[in-house]
């Protein structure tokens, strides 16, 4: 018997000892997912299963390296060191560096980040003489982005019907042509951006046959955290390196699948059982986190999904007080309220800044917000601001390493070629470009020989592109002499980065100053960890930090001041996953904001931001508070508000303070003893069920009956329908286009003033 299993509830432990075969684990909310993946692996290494076996792909370092340390902690260092443990893309992008020839790259590529990939797409675009409003870099990109995903080449973009016709109904039939490009520039620069590392790695093991057995045979053990987050790319990945032997472990919450929008499929978790016929399931439905009333409350609500695996989570918490339901009549007032509440209860509780924590569905609802939190003087943190390593001057730093570990990488030429100044000026960088555009060489070996390529520009500006390449490539063949940090601080002072900044005496300099000097004491820190696997050269070189630097997520990079930590957390709901407080605020819930607008048009869409809301109650452990206005100025238009569908979803018997306005008989949970409510979701069924709205009928979520209708179409008299309202009468019609109005007497509730461009009616005569 193993002692850390005695730290495991029981169905933890079942998902833990069964690791032979394909094995789902269903973890809801809250309850120990992370510790079961942690001990699975340790418990894998404590059976004797070499560690350089194991690969476990998670989807933040920060994930990744506090599961290896609680690993070492129960097996010790020196197994849980060997483990292939990352992110989906630093495990294969370690994979494409070794196998880097076969694709024909350096095994030292760059990785571009969204950044750069922007970047380089505004230059294409501009080169091409295209609308840069049109053609908006980071909606090019996200096109690129889908399409790699989905593994579809630029050839296979510009060769599909489908896809073209859908780029010139919008306007936009230039995306291919720039896709292109951008490969093209990316494979010339030795780059690969972050959708290239998953894209590329299926183009190795599909291939190169011997590739992809040699992998299969290594992994003998693989587990992946956040199943329900994969994408195509990553799950065909998965399905390839395992099956040889089908030693697969997935761990996810289908519930919690909230990121469609960067490509992710909840079918990958909802369809394990067709791709592994031979698996067991294991559901963690003990909830550690938060009280009964926010775990029934959350329960209540996803319930309404039709596409799911059934469970009910649970917990042995106390009941805890509940949910609070607030009505403001504008998004100020509602502003105002929460501040307030949040001064009251931390005052009457003596509470620290930090417990609370405000979610929202738009980064835009936190103006009101952070304007309420400042009259009262409460301290305030926007969660996912511009990260340390996004700063301008850091850009500039990583710049100098890029080119110095890769001299082909054409964004970092051009972003340090004249900085700091060196009389290189835009005329000349033009050329160079052109120069190198034609002759498809890149700009390092344009600026060395520019009499060779014939640059056209004065002897001045020649004398000092040849410096700076005699410069870097000084650096570079320096650089597997020195550790990170001593590399660093060289590159920084003979380039002239720190005399740049020192003689900056403004505040804007200083503070960039002082930045700089925090990254020398990452370079620092990194230069004296030891090495990660054992027998890996010992001298942690500039080259293998900048690698972990470019495959950092952005929950790696939020980085906090320690002495500066109480503060009220505002973020939005995709930010707040994996994150737990105290008390939570969660504001604008409202028809239309959340459920968003734009995902009423089908059942899938409006199921994920129930999935979405559900996210956001569980990240409460003790009081939710939930908040909704009656007005709102919404892309500067005036909008009359109605509450979400979702309040109307709750568990009447976990909230107070609410009268639904919309008059919908809440479901019923009366009469249901908990035991018989938590037996009907244990999974005896986990085919999809039939959903049922509010009322407890079943619905069909695409009835298209109901819809916006035009001002002209209504007049005085004529009897309607509204989705939520029910029988009514028209009263009057007012305005004209976004703005028109109509003054509805319902049969139930009385008199409504809607917005047409927003209301759902069905004529009735």
């Amino acid at each position: 018997m193993i002692d850390f299993l005695n730290d495991l509830n029981e169905p933890q432990r079942q998902a833990v000892e069964n690791n032979e075969g394909p094995v789902m684990v269903i973890a809801g909310a809250g309850s120990g997912k992370t510790r079961v993946l942690t001990y699975r692996i340790a418990y894998l290494l404590s059976k004797g299963v070499d560690p350089f076996n194991v690969l476990a792909l998670t989807f933040t370092n920060k994930a990744a390296r506090e599961m290896k340390e609680r690993i070492a902690q129960l097996v010790g260092a020196s197994k849980a060191k060997s483990l292939w443990m990352g992110t989906f893309h630093s495990i294969f992008a370690k994979i494409l560096r070794i196998e880097s020839e076969k694709l024909g790259f350096p095994a030292n590529f760059t990785i571009y980040d969204t950044d750069d990939s922007k970047r380089l797409l505004r230059a294409i675009i501009k080169e091409q003489q295209l609308d840069d409003k049109v053609y908006n870099a980071s909606y090019v990109l996200n096109r690129i982005s889908n399409a790699k995903n989905n593994l579809i080449s630029a050839m296979d973009y510009n060769e599909d019907a489908e896809i073209q016709t859908y780029d010139i109904q919008n306007r936009k039939p230039k995306i291919g042509l720039i896709y292109s490009l951008y490969q093209q520039r990316l494979r010339k620069a030795a780059a690969m951006d972050f959708d290239d590392l998953l894209f590329n790695t299926n183009i190795l093991l599909r291939d190169f046959p011997e590739v992809l057995y040699k992998y299969q045979l290594k992994f003998n053990y693989i587990l992946v955290d956040e199943y329900q987050d994969t994408n195509f790319s990553q799950y065909l990945i998965v399905k390839k390196l395992a099956a040889n032997n089908e030693n697969i472990c997935v761990v996810g919450d289908d519930a919690q699948s909230i990121y469609a929008f960067r490509g992710a499929n909840i079918q990958n978790i909802l369809n394990f059982k067709k791709d592994y016929p031979d698996n067991r399931v294991f559901k963690l439905e003990q909830n550690y986190r938060s009280t009964q009333n926010i775990v029934n409350a959350a329960n209540s609500v996803i319930a309404n999904n039709k596409d799911q695996i059934k469970k009910i989570v649970w917990t042995q918490n106390d009941a805890g007080e509940k949910i609070r339901i607030m009505k403001a009549t504008s998004e100020s007032e509602e502003g105002a309220l929460v501040a307030n509440y949040i001064f009251e209860t931390k005052m009457n509780k003596q509470l620290a800044n930090k417990d609370f924590a405000i979610l929202y569905r738009t980064n835009a609802q936190s103006r009101a917000l952070e304007e309420a939190l400042r009259k009262i003087n409460i301290p305030y943190r926007i969660y996912g601001g511009t990260s340390f390593y996004q700063r301008k001057e850091i850009k500039d730093m990583l710049a100098y390493f890029r080119l110095v570990i890769n001299p082909s990488d054409e964004d970092a030429f051009m972003r340090i070629v004249n900085f700091p100044a060196r009389g290189i000026g835009k005329t000349s960088m033009e050329k160079l470009i052109v120069t190198a555009n034609d002759n498809q060489k890149p700009l390092m070996e344009i600026a060395a020989n520019p009499d060779t390529f014939q640059l056209g520009v004065n002897s001045g500006v020649k004398k000092r592109l040849q410096e700076f390449v005699t410069m870097i490539r000084s650096f570079s063949a320096q650089l597997n002499q020195y550790n990170a940090f001593e590399m660093g601080k060289k590159i920084a002072s003979s380039a002239g980065v720190f005399k740049h900044y020192h003689e900056d005496e403004s505040p804007e300099g200083m503070n960039r100053k002082e930045n700089i000097e925090e990254l020398l004491n990452a370079l620092k820190d990194f230069s004296e960890m030891p090495a990660d696997v054992e027998g890996e050269d010992q001298i942690k070189t500039l080259d293998v930090f900048m690698q972990d630097i470019a495959l950092m997520t952005d929950a790696d990079t939020q980085k906090e001041d320690p002495n500066d930590t109480d503060k009220v957390t505002l973020m939005t709901i995709h930010a707040a996953k994996g994150l737990e407080f105290p008390f939570i605020f969660l504001v604008g819930v409202e028809e239309n904001l959340f459920p968003s607008q734009l995902s009423l048009n089908t059942r899938s869409e409006l199921e994920e931001e129930r999935r979405l809301f559900y996210v956001a109650v569980t990240r409460a452990m003790q009081q939710l508070t939930i908040s909704y206005a009656e007005t709102r100025f919404r892309f500067g238009q005036f909008t009359i508000c109605e509450p979400s569908r979702f309040i109307d979803e709750l568990n009447p018997e976990c909230i107070i303070n609410y009268a639904s306005p919309s008059g919908f008989k809440k479901q019923s949970w009366t009469g249901e003893s908990f035991t018989q409510s938590r037996q009907k979701f244990s999974g005896q069924n986990d085919e999809p069920g039939v959903s049922e709205s509010a009322s407890g009928q079943p619905t069909d979520q695409n009835d298209g009956l109901f819809q916006s209708i035009p001002a002209n179409q209504l007049k005085p008299g004529l009897n309607v329908q509204h989705q939520r309202f029910g029988m009514g009468k028209i009263e009057a019609v007012e305005g004209q286009g976004e703005n028109a109005k109509a003054t509805v007497v319902f049969n139930n509730f009385g008199k409504k003033q809607l917005l047409l461009k927003f209301a759902k009616l069905k004529i009735l005569n």
